[in-house]
């Protein structure tokens, strides 16, 4: 008996040594307070099924890189012209990506001769009837936004606008309706605000363009960093539910037809992520799975273009990889 269990205990040694594989990575402790934000979107399956002219006035001199301000009104449905925008949320937009909005769907927009650091608006008379800024007040942090990245700066007028990463946030007073991005591109100068305070058309390319030729490669998004697609920009997913070491798989039978497991790789074909957190299992059904730090990792049938993130923070159970073999933090 004393032999079996020597026998056994040598095995679960040699495992460990070949895999490369620790203990289960242990709760994450918590981070810095973030400001209140409200609940995270509920979902039903427990496996997270769901699958112009340019110019701002009528008159002559009319400016192009301000954009028209039709009426100079605020958007219809909007808080006012300078109101508050209550919880900011981001959407995506076609060929643009995660846009922020206010708490009624409008979109939101930075300007390039503004400056971050320090803040400052470079928007005033004209332009600010063409693009109302976006009063500081009463503003939460919602699903998608990082409340750290939050703050405000003082206008000619006294007034305070909010500002995200450091750039002074607008509205467009053409956009007449939520999910109107009339004001992408204007002047060249004016942009859909994106999650990081970047436009969100070039945090959208970042996130789309796996590295050529890797199996395995780092995507930059907006919201969660850098995270872990496959060759075709398919973002990968780690599960709660299973374990590091001893490996046990939770996603079984029905949770199958929606994550799927990812494929093994080779190792000399992957970029931005150290080659030894790779490696992969061998399923209850014969098949290998892809694992990152010992965790099997998933494709999610809810993701429709490279670079989606739908299957993150799914029941707070399933979250996409970073670039160190970690699961990425929830975007909320």
């Amino acid at each position: 008996m004393r032999r079996e269990i020597f026998a056994g205990s040598a095995a679960v040694a040699v495992l460990l040594l070949t895999s490369g594989c620790g203990l289960a990575e242990k709760p994450p402790g918590k981070g810095s307070a973030v400001q209140p934000v409200g609940d995270s979107q509920k979902i039903g399956s427990p496996y997270g099924a769901d699958g112009g002219d340019g110019a701002y006035g009528s008159g002559s001199g009319a400016n192009p890189a301000y954009g028209d301000s039709g009426s100079g009104a605020a958007p219809a449905g909007a808080a006012g012209k300078n109101g508050p925008a209550g919880q900011l949320k981001v959407a995506e937009v076609p060929n643009l990506g995660g846009a922020v909005t206010d708490s009624e769907g409008f979109t939101l927009y930075r300007f390039d001769k503004d400056t971050p650091k320090p803040p400052k608006s470079a928007c005033e008379g004209d332009c600010a009837t063409a693009w109302p800024a976006v009063a500081a007040d009463d503003v939460t942090a919602g699903e998608g936004i990082d409340a750290g990245l939050l703050g405000s700066v003082a206008r000619a007028d006294g007034t305070r606008q909010l500002t995200l990463a450091g750039w002074p946030v607008y509205r467009y007073a053409k956009d007449t309706k939520a999910g109107d991005t009339l004001g992408e591109g204007v002047g060249g100068t004016w942009h859909v605000l994106g999650a990081d305070g970047k436009p969100a058309a070039a945090a959208a390319a970042d996130k789309k363009a796996p590295a050529q030729g890797a199996e395995l490669s780092v995507a930059q998004n907006p919201m969660l960093g850098g995270i872990l697609a496959d060759a075709e920009g398919r973002t990968l997913y780690r599960f709660d539910k299973d374990s590091a070491w001893p490996m046990k798989f939770g996603c079984l039978d029905a949770c199958l037809d929606t994550w799927k497991p990812a494929k093994p790789v080779d190792k000399s074909k992957v970029s931005g992520i150290a080659a030894e957190l790779v490696g992969s299992v061998k399923r209850p059904d014969g098949s290998e799975q892809l694992t990152i730090d010992c965790w099997p990792v998933y494709l999610f049938t809810g993701d429709k273009a490279p670079g989606d993130i739908t299957g993150h923070n799914k029941q707070g159970l399933w979250f996409a990889v970073t670039d160190k073999g970690k699961k990425a933090k929830a975007a909320h």
